[in-house]
């Protein structure tokens, strides 16, 4: 092995000699036993601009929040990256989600995994599950959500256009607010997407998701899952190498949107096929399109989504103001306003009633 060549410049002669191995400092040790809450980075995420009354409470809530004060219930999820909790905050029994990911990573690894959850914190948004704190507990890391009591959407099968263009209606919401935050998620897919007792809709796990600011990550990585990702993603050589992340959610959104329509993975193959079958599949056959039996409108929905070309697909700006969207919420505003008006009606009828008469034994 050669010896490493020996400094040429004065300033390299001067910082080789300024090396002192005598005066580094040894790290404090660690006590693995403890869990405390991951100190993160300055902020360098745009503020949350939202006044919402909620949200400041729950910001309250969490920075009194403590790890051992979280009791686990039982196991909602688990998968290849960890496993997720239902757990209740004793002193105040608020039920929280906590996910576990698993494995000891590595420092850049762990510090990557620190911005994304300090960005995540500041995220405020009806339609995207809240992210309260952040855990480090014998190596794992621990992150604090809120809570779906609902579960995901996985395997629903949604043959109701006027619910499905609901859904959609919120998906694409929590869409447009993480995009205009420059946030990519990047594993759209129908277990990603939780709803509760409101039928609320939100986007979940951002396990996998990047900013687009970063420099350290071009989005064009292996994470997600194959079968809802985008031609363009899988196959390089398409688009000329380009990645457009924001142009990948809305096609892995697309593919969900048809998949609860038709009740079964829209490609003609499994989709926990082989890498080969989904990558022919998605990149090679045209992308899939609702059937004929379906309205023009969500046929047309569907096809803004999953168009080949990511500069072709619509954004989530533009696909909420899709005809599909538009019509099937005017339509469920005069549906609600008739049941409003039909329960004024009747309780008026029941007002103008005579008192019922007396009960004779």
């Amino acid at each position: 092995m050669n010896p490493p060549p020996l400094p040429t410049t004065t300033s390299e002669r001067a910082n080789r000699s300024r090396r002192r191995p005598d005066l580094t400092l040894p790290l404090p040790k660690r006590n693995p036993a403890l869990a405390v809450p991951l100190p993160l980075p300055p902020s360098s995420a745009p503020s949350s601009t939202s006044t919402s009354s909620n949200s400041s409470s729950s910001n309250s809530n969490s920075a009194t929040l403590s790890f051992s004060e979280l009791e686990r219930k039982n196991r909602v999820g688990s998968g290849a990256g960890g496993t997720v909790y239902q757990v209740i905050h004793r002193p105040t029994s608020r039920i929280y989600a906590l996910k576990v990911i698993y494995g000891n990573h590595e420092e850049m690894v762990r510090r990557q995994i620190c911005r994304e959850i300090e960005i995540l914190r500041d995220v405020d948004n009806p339609n995207v599950v809240k992210c309260f704190d952040m855990f480090d507990h014998n190596g794992e890391i621990q992150v604090l959500l809120e809570f779906m009591d609902r579960g995901s959407l996985e395997g629903k099968h949604i043959a109701d256009e006027a619910y499905l263009a609901e859904l959609s209606r919120q998906v694409l919401s929590g869409l447009v607010y993480l995009h205009r935050r420059r946030i990519v998620h990047r594993d759209i897919k129908p277990s990603n997407l939780l709803i509760n007792t409101n039928r609320q809709v939100k986007i979940a796990d951002f396990g996998v998701s990047r900013i687009l600011a970063q420099t350290m990550d071009p989005c064009n990585s292996s994470v997600g899952t194959i079968a809802y990702m985008s031609p363009e993603r899988i196959n390089t050589d398409l688009n000329q190498g380009l990645y457009d992340g924001y142009a990948g959610d809305i096609w892995s959104f697309g593919v969900s949107v048809l998949e609860f329509y038709l009740g079964r993975f829209p490609f003609n193959v499994g989709r926990q096929g082989d890498w080969a079958s989904l990558m022919c599949a998605i990149c090679m056959s045209a992308p899939p399109e609702a059937p004929p039996t379906a309205s023009r409108e969500f046929r047309d929905f569907i096809r803004c989504c999953l168009q080949r070309e990511p500069a072709r697909r619509w954004t989530a700006m533009r696909l909420l103001n899709h005809p599909f969207i538009v019509q099937n919420a005017a339509v469920a505003t005069q549906t609600s306003q008739m049941s409003s008006q039909n329960h004024q009606v009747h309780t008026s009828l029941r007002q103008m009633l005579p008192p019922p008469l007396p009960h004779s034994s």
